[in-house]
């Protein structure tokens, strides 16, 4: 009894607020303006657990679920297991500075390349080579940053020699070419690395957006000669998303805008770092030039001493 009363006190709270907007269409519990709660508040919640209990995974009659039906019962590892792979095949602890930023890296990666609509691309491709590259330029051990990198493409199952050879082919691609070239391409037009991908998303209805893929695109900017902050980046990225490759904007927009937050502060962090760097040798330096001169008047002060000896033994003498 209590939990129908819960039920329909939450359904009429959803009433109330309903009432301040506009429905475009009637909402799930509306029906011919009685509010009609599907087995919560009246006699048959048996049969709304039973519709539930009948539940058939990808037995859906849609175009999406016709697609990826085959998929149905896949194993799919878990963020923890991906995380797990990661640290066991790197075999050494992580600076504590860079963790929880490698977490989130292996945690998003992962989920991207399971997901059932990704498919990778030479864009994709340049994304997660130039983020990497940003976010690891200044870790501590230069030969452990390559083997975080390697451990990542690994536990994701990914080939690293491939993703570093379409980001490398795609940036020799995009030499000397204008923002227009690349919009041109972004349309399908001409049969280069980009138009194939365009031409594929364009025919794709469940194509799938991820960071990377945003990231690529600011590459492409950079090497295009797009100043790179997030005030000029935007509208680029709005056309190449919208207007040229026919996709949603937003969610690319709001990652660049993401990403050059992110540049600015380890770019500050580059600065502070070489401040210190450039104090503590000044300080060294100091010190070296301190202890020259102590041992100089030293040397000085030995020199004085073994004259004067010399004096007193030749009046001695005499």
């Amino acid at each position: 009894m209590n939990f129908k009363c819960s039920a329909l006190i939450a359904a009429l709270a959803m009433s109330s607020t309903c009432a301040f907007t506009t429905n475009s269409k009637p909402h799930a519990f509306y029906k011919n303006n009685n509010v009609i709660l599907r087995g919560l508040a009246d006699d048959d919640i048996e049969s709304a657990i039973q519709r539930a209990a009948e539940y058939n995974p990808g037995a859906a009659q849609s175009p999406f679920a016709e697609r990826f039906r085959h998929l149905k019962g896949t194993d799919v590892r878990t963020v923890g297991e991906a995380f797990a792979d990661f640290t066991k095949i790197l075999g050494t602890p992580i600076n504590a500075l860079y963790k929880n930023m490698m977490t989130d890296i292996v945690g998003t990666t992962h989920l991207t390349v399971v997901d059932a609509r990704f498919v990778r691309d030479p864009i994709w491709s340049l994304g997660m080579i130039t983020a990497l590259d940003l976010l690891l330029k200044n870790y501590p051990e230069k030969d452990t940053t390559n083997r975080i990198v390697s451990a990542l493409f690994e536990c994701c199952g990914l080939e690293e020699g491939v993703i570093r050879g379409e980001a490398a082919a795609l940036k020799e691609w995009a030499a000397g070419k204008s923002k227009e070239d690349i919009a041109a391409a972004l349309r399908g037009e001409g049969d280069g690395l980009i138009a194939s991908v365009a031409k594929a998303a364009k025919e794709d209805e469940f194509w799938m957006y991820s960071r990377f893929f945003g990231i690529g695109l600011i590459a492409l900017m950079e090497d295009c000669g797009v100043e790179m902050n997030a005030d000029d980046v935007y509208p680029v990225m709005e056309n190449w998303m919208s207007t040229s490759l026919g996709k949603s904007h937003f969610t690319a927009c709001s990652d660049s805008d993401t990403y050059f937050k992110i540049k600015g502060k380890l770019d500050m962090m580059e600065t502070m770092m070489k401040e210190i760097e450039i104090r503590e040798k000044k300080r060294m330096a100091q010190r070296l030039e301190e202890k020259a001169e102590a041992a100089l008047r030293k040397a000085e002060r030995d020199a004085e001493m073994a004259k004067e000896i010399e004096r007193e033994a030749a009046s001695k003498e005499s």
